[in-house]
C-alpha cells in the first residue's frame, strides 16, 4: 500500500493552503439572537452618579446629611494627616536639638574637668598671688560645752 500523503501533488497542496487561508480570513458568522444584557446594580449606580442622574431624584435630598457627614469625615482625615506630618517634623527638629545640646554638654563638661584640675587651678590663681599651702591643715578639737560657752559669750 502506498503512502497516500506522498501521492498528493504540489499543486493540490497549494490549493488546500489557499482554501485554509481564505477560511481564516473570513470567519464564519454565527447568527445568534442577541439578548439584551442585564446591567448590574453597581453599574447602574455608577452610571447614575457619574451621569448626575441621582441629583434630580427626590430621594437624594434624604441622603444629603449623610453625604455631608462623609465629607466632614474626609476633611478631618486629611487634616489629621497634615497634623501628623507637622508633629513628625517637630519631633525630628527636637531630636536634632537634643543631639546638639548633648554634644555641647559633653564638650563643656570636659572643659570644666580640665580647668578644675588642681594644677590648672594653681596656675590660674598664681596671677592673683595665691600659692598652694605646703603645711597640711590642723584639726581644731573643742568640747560641746566649750562651744556653748563661746556662743553665749559672743552674744
Amino acid at each position: 500500500m502506498a503512502n497516500k500523503f506522498r501521492d498528493i501533488s504540489k499543486q493540490d497542496e497549494l490549493e488546500e493552503l489557499e482554501e485554509l487561508v481564505v477560511q481564516e480570513e473570513q470567519p464564519e458568522l454565527v447568527s445568534r439572537p442577541e439578548k439584551p444584557r442585564k446591567k448590574g446594580v453597581l453599574v447602574k449606580g455608577l452610571t447614575r452618579v457619574f451621569g448626575g442622574g441621582f441629583l434630580s431624584d427626590d430621594r437624594a435630598v434624604q441622603h444629603i446629611p449623610f453625604v455631608l457627614f462623609l465629607s466632614l469625615i474626609a476633611i478631618l482625615y486629611i487634616a489629621n494627616g497634615y497634623y501628623a506630618d507637622d508633629k513628625i517634623r517637630e519631633v525630628n527638629k527636637v531630636t536634632n536639638q537634643i543631639k546638639e545640646l548633648r554634644t555641647e554638654y559633653i564638650s563643656s563638661k570636659s572643659d570644666l574637668m580640665f580647668v578644675s584640675k588642681q594644677s590648672e587651678v594653681a596656675k590660674s590663681v598664681a596671677s592673683i598671688g595665691l600659692k598652694e599651702p605646703v603645711v597640711p591643715p590642723m584639726k581644731i578639737e573643742m568640747d560641746s560645752l566649750q562651744i556653748k560657752d563661746t556662743i553665749k559669750e559672743g552674744l
